[in-house]
């Protein structure tokens, strides 16, 4: 807002409140005659009292305590927003104690220090604050009625019109919440004027929730929004289930509004910050529901020091913030990059402030003496190893960058991890190390091996967790999408077949803190995914939901990239036969068979004869399933 705007809006509301202070004086003057009139046979003029009307020292002072008290009880500010309860409270408050105040001023300063006879019978006092009271109370309530009308002449306009969806707490909130804006000219949402709203209650069908009409069922959203010339669609079920929430935003796209998600109503008062309503992200059309996890699994982490290689990364910091919430001793971010730890220090701070102990030290994982300095200071209880090369076409082009951070990396951990008789150490895998077909996920199959042949000695427990692709993760497909759409296309699908499983960061980061709660040592958890998505039907919702045709911005097909596939895995036939459920019974245990030292040094030993050109070779050597393409 530039600063001649800034002084008009000021201007603005001193012109509303001087308007509201000559009503209220109205209000309260007219009042008093009508006290005077009643009590005095319908005279007001010729009566004792008419010395007193006449006195400009008396009216002066009436007037100053009625804008002095007003104003301590906020009943000018009241005007301004919704009319209700605590407003017209306030209203009564306030006509008591101006009233009051007449009464002690004709009755201790004018009869008894000046000596008029000019007074009024008690009642006159009592009916004086009725009307004052009905009249106040009821000029708020008309402001509150002109909104309303205000609000009716814009939607007629054909203004932004919005559908809610849910006729519930939460449906009614944001139609207030909505029209409050409007109130208060915000100039994000003064053009959002709720029309009508849909229910699968058909009990509520032809009723009005916060005086909106509720037209139909969430089955009816298409035809109502277009015989309403409906721009945005906000759904406001919470609670209801994901896979439901799911169906009805499938629904909502088969129009051509703009849809958005409300909070819940405790992620409104989450941490004293009030959430908005967003828009509708993909993560909301996954084809399943997110896994629920058991906290009290996670205890292991209250009052440890939890170290998390990797921690400025998308996962990582995810990890972080997820032990947070079980108020560790002391959380170390270890990672080679300043600025994402930084970043993640401060949002911690912020929230945690003083009650948690976060460093950050800043080193890589190949480093073994940098390793063995950080864990010699902190001595950390519980290691979760996120560090990793993960993109798959740029370690086809350098492999050898693969194998040492991920294979050396993920051993030189583990081996300081034993050294300094760490508690659980919990290893990051991915559903690429299954029947790998490029070296990131082979090396990710290595470092399996190793949290297999490290338990198999250690006091230690090694555990790992393999899952799929996390949605909006540093290099996942997602952002790629949304930034090819933002500068107008195409939107580059590499094969119209491939599929991939999908999961949440948060999910990742709490599957993983559950895998070291229920971890026994050598274990392989696999997250239960449901089925894999189309990566082309992600695009095309991507667009979608960008609110854009795929006229407006087109799919290519570009092929398969170095070292991709077009299915994944998230575990082999064998290792499916063997597994086995735990409590919940969305997440599996793979166990693995133990790896001999012998095998394993030979395998080190092989990694560290390797260069860009015999490395696939070496690989396949170590690793038989491996298949290059």
């Amino acid at each position: 807002m530039n600063e001649k705007k800034l002084y008009s809006k000021k201007f603005s509301t001193i012109l509303k409140y001087i308007f509201i202070d000559i009503v209220d004086l109205c209000i309260f003057s007219f009042s008093m005659l009508a006290s005077i009139y009643i009590t005095n046979q319908g005279k007001v003029t010729g009566t004792v009292y008419s010395p007193l009307l006449y006195n400009y020292i008396h009216s002066i002072i009436l007037a100053v305590a009625l804008l002095l008290i007003y104003k301590l009880l906020g009943v000018q500010r009241s005007i301004w927003h919704f009319a209700g309860i605590d407003e017209i409270v306030r209203c009564s408050i306030a006509s008591v104690l101006i009233n009051l105040f007449w009464y002690l001023l004709d009755r201790v300063v004018y009869l008894e220090i000046l000596d008029t006879s000019a007074v009024l019978p008690f009642y006159a006092y009592v009916a004086s604050c009725l009307f004052t009271t009905l009249l106040t109370a009821s000029s708020r309530l008309l402001f509150r009625f002109a909104k309303h009308f205000q609000t009716s002449t814009i939607r007629s306009k054909g203004k932004n019109r919005v559908m809610i969806v849910g006729a519930g707490f939460m449906g009614s909130f944001i139609i207030n919440e909505m029209r409050n804006s409007f109130s208060k000219n915000d100039n994000n949402n003064n053009n959002s004027l709720p029309i009508l709203a849909v229910d699968d209650d058909k009990s509520k069908i032809g009723k009005k929730i916060s005086g909106i009409k509720i037209k139909g069922t969430c089955n009816d959203i298409p035809k109502l929004a277009k015989k309403e010339n409906i721009d945005t669609i906000i759904i406001c079920i919470p609670s209801a289930p994901k896979l439901r929430q799911k169906e009805i935003i499938e629904i909502a796209m088969k129009t051509n509004c703009k849809i958005k998600i409300s909070p819940s109503i405790n992620e409104f008062l989450e941490d004293g910050k009030k959430k908005k309503i967003r828009n509708v992200e993909i993560s909301d059309l996954l084809s399943r529901p997110e896994v629920q996890l058991n906290k009290k699994v996670c205890s292991y982490i209250t009052n440890k020091t939890i170290l998390v290689t990797g921690g400025g990364g998308s996962i990582g910091s995810e990890l972080c913030r997820q032990a947070a919430k079980y108020f560790p001793k002391q959380i170390i971010i270890f990672d080679i990059y300043e600025n994402c730890a930084f970043e993640l220090l401060n949002d911690l701070k912020d929230v945690y402030g003083n009650d948690i102990d976060i460093q950050v030290q800043i080193g890589s994982v190949r480093d073994v003496n940098r390793l063995d300095e950080v864990f010699k200071k902190y001595r950390p209880n519980v290691v979760f190893h996120a560090a990793a090369h993960k993109h798959v076409p740029l370690m086809e082009n350098s492999p050898c960058e693969a194998v040492k951070n991920n294979v050396f990396g993920t051993y030189n951990t583990a081996l300081i991890s034993d050294k300094y008789n760490v508690e659980k150490f919990v290893l990051l895998s991915t559903d690429k190390a299954v029947n790998p077909t490029n070296v990131m996920g082979a090396t990710k199959r290595i470092t399996e091996f190793t949290i297999e042949y490290f338990n198999s000695f250690s006091k230690t427990c090694y555990t790992a967790v393999r899952f799929g692709n996390v949605l909006g993760s540093n290099g996942s497909v997602v952002p790629i999408f949304k930034k090819q759409i933002e500068k107008g296309g195409p939107v580059c699908v590499t094969d119209e077949r491939i599929t991939r499983y999908f999961m949440t960061i948060p999910e990742a980061a709490q599957l993983v803190c559950q895998a070291g709660g229920i971890a026994k040592g050598g274990e392989i958890f696999v997250l239960d995914m449901g089925e894999p998505v189309k990566i082309m039907d992600l695009a095309k919702n991507l667009i979608k939901l960008s609110g854009f045709t795929e006229d407006e911005i087109p799919i290519k097909i570009i092929g398969l990239r170095p070292g991709e596939k077009l299915y994944e895995e998230l575990a082999t036939k064998e290792e499916i036969s063997k597994r086995t459920k735990t409590k919940n019974n969305k997440i599996f245990i793979t166990p693995q068979n133990e790896i001999s030292k012998e095998k394993f040094e030979m395998i080190l030993d092989k990694l560290k004869n390797i260069d860009n050109n015999n490395i696939k070779t070496v690989l396949k050597e170590i690793l038989p399933e491996y298949q290059p393409n």
